[in-house]
């Protein structure tokens, strides 16, 4: 595979770093299961509201997330199903049983 243009992976790696806030990571996840608003949010990561609402004005820059705005409620969800599917596969890959290969064994 050829390497990206380096805008795009200024993206990408823009996107990790981005992802790389553990409370940032958890808004994003909460977001995977559809439109939630940002009390909701909150209390499913155990930060505060404006804590949540700095992090979703970030992510939404990045094109991470999208709000919509339902009277007078805004709700949260992933921008797209590749951000979906990238975060999914990072969980599945997460929640592997890791095997020790010989560098692991040897020490």
């Amino acid at each position: 595979m050829p390497l990206p243009e380096d805008h795009h992976l200024t993206v990408i790696a823009e996107t990790y770093r981005l992802l790389g806030d553990p409370t940032r990571l958890k808004v994003v996840l909460t977001c995977l299961e559809g439109p939630i608003a940002v009390g909701d949010i909150a209390r499913a990561t155990g930060a505060s509201q404006s804590l949540v609402s700095h992090h979703l004005r970030l992510l939404r820059a990045a094109r991470l997330v999208r709000g919509t705005r339902r009277n007078k409620q805004v709700f949260y969800e992933v921008e797209d199903h590749h951000i979906a599917s990238m975060l999914t596969d990072m969980l599945a890959h997460a929640a592997e049983e890791h095997e020790p290969d010989e560098d692991d064994i040897r020490g």
